[in-house]
């Protein structure tokens, strides 16, 4: 299924983005066109995953009567997004990144508990 492929393929993304923002330290050059290009160029698959689960979430959380609600899957989309662009430009602090991760992985917990009662 589309939707549990995304979830996990976004958890090994998670991981990979939560170790870079750990071990690397804050870009000295935010606007450095070399730096924003490496950042697109690492973004841009991961930001098409974010789309494509989010259209088949949403769809999923639609059409049945699950514990996740649609605004969950918004705000749940919308931390994906921050997540991934602050790991690069390090401009949050580590509690609320943390914070934001967190969240992230709470929402596809519940996700998966809801896909598997459907699917017995």
């Amino acid at each position: 299924m589309l939707l549990n492929t995304s979830i996990n393929k976004l958890t090994n993304s998670l991981e990979y983005l939560k170790k870079y923002y750990l071990e690397h330290e804050k870009p000295e050059n935010k606007k450095d066109p070399e730096f924003f290009q490496f950042v697109r160029e690492q973004t841009e698959p991961i930001f098409e995953i974010i789309d494509q689960w989010y259209e088949a979430a949403i769809s999923f959380v639609q059409n049945r009567n699950v514990y996740v609600h649609p605004q969950q899957i918004e705000s749940t989309a919308e931390n994906l997004k921050l997540i991934l662009l602050h790991s690069y430009y390090i401009d949050v602090r580590r509690k609320r990144y943390m914070e934001l991760y967190k969240s992230v992985l709470y929402v596809f917990d519940l996700l998966k508990n809801d896909l598997e009662e459907v699917q017995s």
